[in-house]
């Protein structure tokens, strides 16, 4: 199985210099979609419920302090699978597109970040786990339903504006 590093080493080959804040997000609708289409984790790090969004503490531990990255040397792309390889770039080309700012807004419009959180605040810190099994729920949920064509939107530029 990849690791979370090796996840950021393949979004950085794919989008060249990004910043921290985006990055995080891209890994996160990577394990989500993983999960969905192959039905098993792309890597086990877990990912926490922050305020700014959902958050993987390893990768945060390496880029603190630095609003962009253009190469991740703790991870390797070549560790990935082609089916993982194939989830990591549909989730850039579609997610891709929107800053991390967009992103956030979006993962706080969402169920699994949301029940995470519980009942802390807007902008007040926790660390809770956002678990694997409700990101595949969602997802899942989503794939199947009139929405599911947003994600294939956003890969095609079709989306309208979402915020």
């Amino acid at each position: 199985m990849a690791s979370v590093d090796d996840v950021a080493a393949a979004i950085l080959e794919r989008t060249g210099r990004i910043d921290t804040f985006k990055l995080q997000k891209l890994v996160y609708y990577s394990q989500a979609w993983h999960l969905v289409w192959a039905e098993e984790p792309l890597f086990t790090e877990p990912v926490e419920a922050w305020a700014g969004g959902p958050v993987v503490r390893t990768l945060y531990e390496h880029h603190r302090g630095q609003y962009s990255v253009s190469s991740w040397p703790w991870g390797d792309a070549r560790r990935l699978t082609p089916e993982q390889q194939e989830t990591v770039d549909v989730v850039v080309d579609a997610y891709g597109k929107l800053s991390g700012r967009q992103l956030s807004q979006l993962t706080h419009r969402e169920a699994p970040w949301r029940v995470a959180r519980g009942d802390l605040g807007p902008g007040e810190r926790g660390n809770r786990v956002i678990e694997p099994a409700a990101m595949q729920d969602y997802y899942s949920a989503l794939d199947q339903s009139d929405e599911a064509t947003f994600v294939d939107q956003l890969a095609a530029g079709d989306e309208e504006e979402p915020f």
